[in-house]
């Protein structure tokens, strides 16, 4: 690994923008607030939540890091220091969180915490990526803090601990595994904002590209290849038939974070687009305007998200899924057309026999009234004949 100062006093390190106010929503993806709004809405979440809040032993986890980890400080880690005080002022994130180095060859890195957050990274992804792209990784788990995910991430830990130790228990198991697994889609998605935060943070998508190869196929760049890897988010997607697009479910599903090259390829699109673009040249949401966005705001914004990508997928589910909502929409169009063409024509109807009455006038309804009154009857000779009759 080169020389952290050395890295540190490169460009772009110079050159990044600061993102004074900005809120979390100018960089969450769609489906984590949709996730979460879901998971909100999930029946007995708020009745755990509640519970957990009060009873996770949060002091204790502090004390294990503490006591297990090295604390990251301008004496220790140095280098990632420098670089998490930089994440926070350039996500404008007020108060630093604390931030352990743990021993552990798996690349990995967290930010857990109920009150306050605690970002963990591990020995193994630190000897793995180089400056920028741990600058990338800081940013992340920054993005966390800041999106306030710590909290859901440390109570998915524990109910995922809690659901191995219940098992046993008839019902008991099944009851806690809908709630993590509502957690785990929800995590998933927020691991899209993260990237998101990570980019704003380290401003070189290269960079970040790296990392999440090096995530996939470990330290050995001189073999991969950035388009390499995209294309292959590109085959994952559009491959196969519907039962591989089951079989992505079922893969996905026990998994905390999505695949790599998915992430890849949701970031890449991103740093392309146009928010990424305006959020660059300083127009973003602001927290002071947090209060007063509303919950059907973020759900509007996801289902037009999802639409999209729907549209735009070339999963064969999501094809098929598309396809039968196109065939919906074009049979809800033609008997549209039909209930109106018959509707015109039973209110051409309609006018015809206004036109009628209204033709008599209103003494011809009088006289009907009279023939009423005196007992008349209309005479069958004086009807005009039908056709058929």
């Amino acid at each position: 690994m080169s020389d952290g100062h050395q890295d540190h006093e490169r460009v772009p390190s110079r050159q990044r923008r600061r993102f004074p106010g900005i809120s979390s929503r100018a960089y969450e993806h769609p489906a984590d607030r949709s996730a979460l709004v879901a998971l909100r809405r999930l029946s007995g979440f708020d009745t755990v939540f509640k519970a957990l809040s009060g009873l996770l032993p949060e002091r204790s986890l502090r004390l294990l890091f503490l006591s297990d980890s090295v604390r990251v400080s301008d004496r220790q880690f140095a280098h990632l220091n420098v670089m998490l005080r930089d994440a926070c002022y350039i996500l404008d994130l007020e108060k630093v969180p604390p931030m352990y180095v743990n021993q552990d060859p798996v690349p990995n890195a967290m930010c857990i915490g109920l009150d306050e957050p605690i970002i963990v990274v591990t020995t193994g992804l630190v000897e793995l990526l180089d400056e920028e792209e741990m600058r990338a990784v800081v940013g992340h788990e920054v993005g966390h803090a800041l999106s306030g995910h710590s909290v859901y991430r440390t109570i998915l830990l524990f109910l995922t601990s809690l659901a191995v130790r219940v098992a046993w228990i008839p019902l008991g198991n099944v009851a806690i595994m809908a709630i993590v697994t509502a957690l785990r889609e929800w995590f998933r998605k927020s691991e899209l904002s993260a990237d998101r935060a990570g980019l704003l943070v380290g401003q070189d998508i290269q960079a970040s590209m790296r990392g999440l190869m090096k995530i996939a196929g470990g330290n050995h760049l001189h073999e991969m290849n950035v388009d390499a890897f995209l294309e292959q988010a590109d085959e994952y997607e559009a491959g196969g038939d519907l039962r591989d697009s089951v079989l992505k479910i079922l893969n996905v599903l026990p998994r905390s974070h999505p695949f790599t090259t998915v992430r890849a390829a949701e970031l890449k699109k991103w740093a392309a687009s146009r928010d990424f673009q305006r959020i660059m040249d300083g127009h973003y949401p602001r927290r002071e305007e947090d209060k007063d966005t509303s919950v059907r705001d973020s759900f509007r914004e996801s289902a037009s998200h999802y639409a999209t990508h729907v549209r735009g997928s070339k999963d064969p589910l999501m094809k098929l899924v598309n396809d039968i909502a196109g065939g919906a929409g074009d049979l809800g169009d033609r008997m549209r057309r039909g209930f109106g063409g018959f509707t015109s024509s039973g209110s051409s109807g309609t006018s015809e026999s206004s036109g009628t009455s209204g033709s008599s006038g209103s003494s011809g309804a009088s006289g009907t009234s009279e023939d009423t009154k005196d007992g008349g009857r209309e005479n069958p000779e004086d009807r005009p004949p039908r056709d058929g009759a």
